[in-house]
């Protein structure tokens, strides 16, 4: 069993940054794909970003492409999400999830993932 728990979430303004991270326990989670997703008021949840294993193959949600981007350190056992320009749509509770797949490609659907972080709420005032 995987416990995921987010940090780093908070208050900021547009044009802004932020950095969370995701610390793995239970067991190692080098050979899984980890992701990030984020769930706005009123919305259903969705895809943000995806990394494999080794780090070399990431995948961004069009909406988050070329301002934010995922990260990981095996050795620590833990997954950041650096997310920059922030905008006020980008406000939601971010979750970071494993997918125990572990493969090509890195998967965006949630139903994929097996395990769930509480989740980090990022806000970004105008």
């Amino acid at each position: 069993q995987v416990q995921l728990a987010e940090s780093g979430g908070g208050l900021v303004q547009a044009g802004g940054s932020v950095r969370l991270s995701c610390a793995a326990s239970g067991r190692t989670t080098s050979s899984y794909n980890m992701g990030w997703f984020r769930q706005a008021p009123g919305k259903e949840r969705e895809f943000v970003a995806a990394i494999s294993p080794s780090g070399g193959i990431t995948n961004y949600a069009d909406s988050v492409k070329g301002r934010f981007t995922i990260s990981r350190n095996n050795a620590k056992n833990t997954v950041s999400l650096q997310m920059n320009s922030l905008k006020p749509e980008d406000t939601a509770v971010y979750y970071c999830a494993a997918d125990r797949f572990g493969g090509v490609p890195v998967r965006t659907t949630e139903w994929t993932y097996d395990y769930w972080g509480q989740g980090t709420q990022v806000t970004v005032s105008s």
